[in-house]
């Protein structure tokens, strides 16, 4: 796979109310652009057993390579900087893994009993280098290229893990579930870009964890499902997050901890047969209510030149409900419908740097509890409703809709809430050998100017990105069994 994009960057408040279509000048200055390559493969062998415990074993392993170089609409100036990494992000990476496992099975009085374990091994390398992006000085000076290296370094990353889970039916009504999952998460780096006052920022970290999970089912009748569920998370930081350090110091940012979590869900799953109190057969129903608790959040402490860096801000709770719902309306026509509402709080107040940050990185404006959460949104949903005219041949409408979404943590700003609308129509038709997919859209058809996500606690003030106007799309696919 290989892509290449231009990056319009962001826009300020005031440049998206102006005109939520420009692009922001930096993005033409330093001919912001993207170009991705990447290669993945992978393979899985499965073993059945007819007899004895032991029913199946299985093994998959993957890999692949991805290349990365974007430029960046970072000034000449702030690059002077003996520690900065330059304006142009050039990076090979190196990734695979595997994951070993068995099923066993038993039957007993109750119901059946099964058992799945396994290990799990991943491996990253990152061959991660900077350039400026300029060549030049004064009236001779050319933006947007690749000029001279200012980063040179390789970064490992591996997680090896263990996991059993055992399901259990109790009853003809009841069953149960229990885990546990164990591993432990390196990094590494190793710096070959030691240079003045740019000094070594080699190091090396190791996270360890447990984190068990339990679930109980209730099973009235075949066509309900109730269940409530608790487990425990473990997030470690990744390797950019780890990279810098907030004091600007170099080395790893070792005071950085993996947050962890205690979830809580109670839901169910309804499937009426037949039509009952006139709902249609067919119906499904899904509805969740969910609980999290996160203790050592990670936050954006500084975002300077093109840099961030991250630390732990504290408590934060995630709680909301989740519904889902598909009901046919007659032969040849299907509604859905889905909503989710999400409370993302802080729980714990803390101190962020002001826009630009003072040399001294010195946090000064504070983030109370129960600000939201930035770049999470409060309420989103998503309806359809979907024509079969012929067979193989559907067309539907669509609608999406969220709420307000915010760009910062200090919650200055939010991103408004908007629904658009989507056209889409699709015939499927069978070959002799294969089958033919063909499908039409129209994306965002009132064409409407609203910002689609938002670049959270961006340092220079440009959060919003907008959705593109009215777009169409026409595909072709054919697949066929070998």
């Amino acid at each position: 796979h290989e892509q290449s994009a231009l990056d319009p960057l962001g826009l300020s408040r005031a440049q998206f109310d102006q005109n939520p279509r420009q692009t922001t000048p930096q993005a033409q200055q330093f001919n912001t652009r993207k170009t991705v390559e990447q290669t993945q493969g992978g393979a899985r062998w499965r073993h059945v057993f007819d007899e004895g415990a032991l029913r199946e074993t299985s093994l998959a392993i993957y890999g692949g390579q991805r290349q990365v170089v974007q430029w960046l609409a970072i000034a000449p100036g702030t690059q002077a900087a003996a520690r900065h990494g330059g304006g142009v992000i050039d990076f090979g990476r190196d990734y695979g893994g595997a994951d070993l496992r068995g099923l066993w099975s038993w039957r007993g009085e109750g119901g059946n009993t099964e058992l799945a374990a396994g290990v799990v091994q991943d491996t990253l390398k990152d061959k991660r280098q900077g350039f400026e992006n300029f060549t030049g000085t004064g009236a001779a000076q050319q933006l947007g290229v690749t000029g001279r290296q200012r980063r040179d370094e390789t970064n490992r990353a591996s997680s090896r893990d263990v996991y059993a889970q055992a399901e259990a039916e109790l009853s003809t009504h009841w069953a149960a579930t229990l885990g546990v999952r164990s591993g432990r998460v390196t990094f590494s780096s190793t710096d070959r870009y030691i240079v003045g006052g740019n000094l070594d920022d080699s190091g090396s970290l190791r996270y360890d964890y447990t984190n068990p999970v339990a679930a109980v089912q209730w099973r009235p009748s075949e066509q309900l499902n109730v269940y409530l569920s608790a487990g425990r998370g473990f997030e470690s930081p990744t390797l950019n997050e780890l990279a810098y350090r907030p004091d600007g110091q170099a080395g790893f940012n070792t005071g950085l901890k993996a947050q962890t979590s205690r979830q809580v869900e109670l839901g169910a799953k309804w499937r009426p047969a037949g039509t009952l109190a006139g709902i249609p057969a067919g119906t499904s129903i899904d509805a969740a209510l969910f609980d999290a608790r996160t203790d050592d959040e990670i936050g954006i402490a500084t975002n300077l030149g093109g840099r961030s860096t991250f630390r732990n801000v504290g408590r934060t709770k995630r709680r909301g409900a989740e519904l889902a719902l598909t009901a046919p309306l007659g032969p040849a026509w299907r509604a859905l419908l889905s909503a989710t509402w999400l409370d993302a709080t802080y729980t714990d107040g803390f101190l962020v740097c002001a826009p630009g940050c003072p040399s001294l990185r010195v946090p000064a404006v504070p983030v109370p509890a129960g600000n939201r959460i930035a770049g999470t949104l409060a309420r989103s949903g998503y309806a359809e409703l979907a024509w079969t005219v012929l067979p193989g041949f559907e067309l539907a409408a669509e609608v999406r809709g969220q709420g307000r979404l915010p760009v910062n943590d200090v919650n200055s700003d939010f991103a408004g809430g908007f629904g658009l609308l989507a056209l889409r129509a699709r015939w499927q038709v069978a070959l002799p050998v294969g089958q033919l997919d063909l499908l039409a859209r129209a994306e965002n058809l009132a064409d409407r100017r609203v910002a689609g996500s938002v670049i959270v606690n961006e340092g220079n003030g440009r959060f919003f990105e907008p959705v593109p106007g009215r777009g169409w799309l026409l595909s072709l696919r054919y697949s066929a069994p070998f």
